[in-house]
């Protein structure tokens, strides 16, 4: 535990670098205070500053409490520039002034030109930007991912070894008729072998080892078609994002626990792959996807898309969904070894081969009406699977999950999640696989989250040695 305190401590101290928003203004009065009016004759002309006893600054004083204006005049001498600056912010666009406020706008004239015609250039450089910064079809967003972690297995390297990565993504979403919509995923990240490694269950969510290389990840083209039906399209999609009903609303550390379980019925590759969905207004629903792999041979032979030997995978949903619970159905039927080996174990993994099989997967969820109560909501799935392989014959397999959360509990916006569950297992397989994290995720402020999580799991290899477990910290900046 003590190991896990220092690693709290660490996470808690990435919160600090939350961003800021910079501070500027858009004109320099003390650079504009070296302007003299001594070309006048008449008033206070000739001085450049501005005494609290002249008239000009009691008639500002003045007009300041009169108006209403939100400024503050500090009870010391101030330039003709910042005088002319107070005067301006507290007349605006005011149709009428009195004699006292004419008197001061004549006598302010040249400065108010000055700042008038400085704050037009800055409104023109700002309009120039905007218009030819960004393109005004695509917004961005992201975030950035920093995790400090470790975990420990019977059997690999990894033991009571920390260590520190980041993950970092970008996503563009660009409208050109308002309804449809292009999405592309830039992302990095130096995430190491046991944040990815898949049949232990230590997958994360956020990992990427990318070797601090940029690139697109995701990229595919949804628009509508007639009432209520959407169809998409692209070279870098996976399935999950083309159906109609979301599977679980748990939000996974370890990827194994993503779509109420990520097994044979739901997980997949990121491949060309097009669907098309439909949600009626009863809350009913039905979508269908295919996800297909061109290089599909050991040997890296290209067997073209949609063929006889290129891996495919092909999900049809049935959904029913309402603002509190949903229940769904999928049947995926997956051709020539395609493999979702995230929540397998290593024997299960290794039965596909290059053979065919159909997973069929029940998925359910409910919240409670309102938060912060001790009723989590719920999220289940259940899938089981038929294998076929010339080489090594037929089987069966199934697998389980139940994910847990409480949200609002002690703050607003806070998480706690309690996921377990078995990985896809082989009738054949003597032991019993088992898998489970359990988080705390708060927000440090608006766009930092820290989320301290400890995960694990026993006979995961397919057995009694390969037993895991883990500690770690993620901290999360979003903008």
């Amino acid at each position: 535990m003590k190991l896990f305190q220092q690693m709290l401590v660490a996470g808690a101290a990435l919160s600090i670098v939350a961003p800021m928003a910079a501070q500027a203004s858009d004109i320099n009065l003390n650079d504009m205070s070296t302007y003299s009016g001594s070309n006048k004759s008449a008033g206070i002309s000739n001085f450049s500053t501005i005494q609290p006893g002249d008239w000009a600054f009691q008639s500002i004083k003045e007009l300041a409490q009169a108006r209403g204006c939100d400024v503050s005049i500090p009870n010391k001498a101030i330039s003709r520039f910042e005088a002319a600056a107070l005067l301006n912010s507290c007349l605006g666009d005011v149709a009428e002034v009195t004699t006292t406020e004419r008197t001061l706008i004549d006598e302010f004239s040249e400065e108010l030109a000055t700042i008038k015609g400085r704050v037009d250039g800055i409104e023109a450089k700002l309009n120039n930007f905007e218009a030819g910064g960004f393109s005004d079809t695509t917004t961005m967003d992201g975030k950035a991912v920093f995790t400090l972690g470790q975990v420990d297995t019977d059997t690999d390297s990894y033991t009571e070894t920390v260590i520190g990565t980041y993950m970092y993504n970008l996503n563009l979403n660009s409208s050109f008729t308002g309804d449809d919509n292009l999405y592309v995923r830039i992302k990095t990240g130096n995430s190491t072998s046991w944040q990815t490694k898949k049949t232990y269950g230590t997958y994360l969510s956020s990992a990427k080892g990318n070797s601090d290389q940029f690139k697109v990840d995701k990229i595919w083209y949804s628009f509508p078609v007639l009432d209520r039906h959407t169809v998409w399209v692209g070279p870098k999609i996976e399935n999950y994002y083309m159906h109609a009903a979301s599977p679980s609303i748990y939000q996974p550390v370890t990827k194994q626990f993503t779509l109420g379980g990520n097994g044979n019925a739901y997980g997949a590759s990121t491949d060309t792959g097009f669907g098309w969905a439909y949600n009626a207004d009863n809350g009913f629903s039905v979508s269908s996807n295919v996800g297909t792999k061109s290089l599909t041979t050991k040997s890296g032979t290209a067997t073209g898309l949609l063929t006889d030997e290129s891996k495919t995978s092909w999900a049809t949903q049935f959904g029913y969904t309402k603002p509190q619970y949903s229940v769904s159905a999928i049947v995926n039927f997956k051709y020539n070894g395609w493999t979702d080996s995230y929540y397998h174990t290593n024997k299960g993994n290794d039965k596909l081969g290059d053979g065919d099989f159909t997973a069929i997967g029940l998925r359910g969820w409910w919240r409670p009406e309102d938060s912060g109560t001790a009723v989590p909501a719920v999220s289940v799935g259940f899938d089981t699977t038929d294998y076929s392989n010339a080489n090594k014959g037929e089987e069966s397999a199934e697998a389980y999950f139940v994910g847990l959360t409480w949200s609002d509990l002690f703050q607003a916006d806070d998480k706690i999640g309690v996921a377990f569950g078995q990985p896809t297992k082989n009738d054949s397989e003597v032991n019993d696989p088992f898998a489970w994290e359990a988080y705390y995720s708060f927000k440090a402020n608006d766009s930092v989250t820290i989320t301290p999580t400890l995960f694990g799991g026993s006979d995961r290899d397919g057995s009694t040695t390969g037993d895991v477990s883990g500690v770690l910290v993620e901290t999360t900046f979003k903008f």
